[in-house]
């Protein structure tokens, strides 16, 4: 049965990556790119009415998603809500350092959203001398139904729609649904984060040390939220007044 199952798996995962090149070869046909192009990286951005946000980059190489190889970065000094300027920071902060430390530079990069979001990572790059890596911004169709999205090409400001059987689209949609996951709970860690932090350090005689306690304690915010006024007063360095504050501030 071990024997039987090992040959199951073996010809499952031939299987898939005969698909997965099937995948590649159609997408390189499509765009019209080299038979070389092998590396593809996707960046999308999350955030919640411009709160926390956060850019994922996922990659694509040797047929295959590469976990090892996926970064986040918490967006900061931008104007909340500013998408363009989310993704050209993005960009910046993962191919200034490979260009400094001799990493891997991708043969494509996918970007979720439209012409404006090409722009900004043709900025981005061309800040950096990047100026030979292809860049295809993936826009949400009508009513954002999956199988009509397009493709946002930088030559000539040109769109291409492609059927719903492409396998170059299966790939593209696949890659990109993994960029949209891994910054929405990316986002989701972050906000969640900032928002633990504000309501606690919102309570006057809350330290960084007390809060730290109180969270630790209880095992996070919902668990100093059920707690009673007098095991609020159980945590060290809470006295029986500030345990009765905390109590009424999250309560309020």
């Amino acid at each position: 049965m071990a024997r039987k199952n090992a040959l199951l798996a073996l010809d499952q995962r031939a299987r898939d990556r005969g698909l997965h090149e099937e995948r590649t070869v159609s997408l390189r046909q499509t765009l019209g790119l080299p038979e070389s192009v092998q590396r593809i990286e996707c960046f999308d951005v999350s955030h919640t009415m411009g709160e926390a946000t956060v850019a994922s980059c996922v990659v694509y190489d040797r047929n295959a998603m590469q976990k090892a190889d996926y970064r986040r970065y918490n967006i900061r000094d931008v104007t909340p809500g500013d998408d363009y300027g989310a993704m050209r920071q993005a960009l910046a902060r993962r191919y200034e350092r490979m260009t400094r430390e001799g990493g891997k530079i991708p043969d494509l990069i996918l970007v979720d959203g439209g012409r404006g979001q090409v722009n900004a990572a043709r900025a981005s790059l061309a800040e950096l001398g990047l100026n030979d890596v292809s860049i295809v911004g993936v826009a949400k169709g009508p009513e954002r139904k999956p199988g009509l999205e397009e493709l946002v090409l930088e030559a000539g400001g040109r769109t291409l729609g492609l059927s719903p059987q492409s396998p170059a689209l299966h790939l593209i949609q696949q890659i990109r649904d993994e960029a949209h996951r891994f910054a929405i709970v990316g986002h989701r860690a972050r906000r969640g984060k900032a928002r633990t932090n504000s309501m606690l350090t919102e309570i006057p005689g809350i330290g960084a040390k007390r809060r730290q306690r109180l969270l630790t304690h209880f095992g996070g915010l919902r668990g100093v939220q059920a707690a009673a006024v007098d095991e609020l007063a159980q945590v060290a360095g809470v006295s029986k007044s500030l345990a009765a504050k905390i109590y009424k501030h999250l309560h309020a």
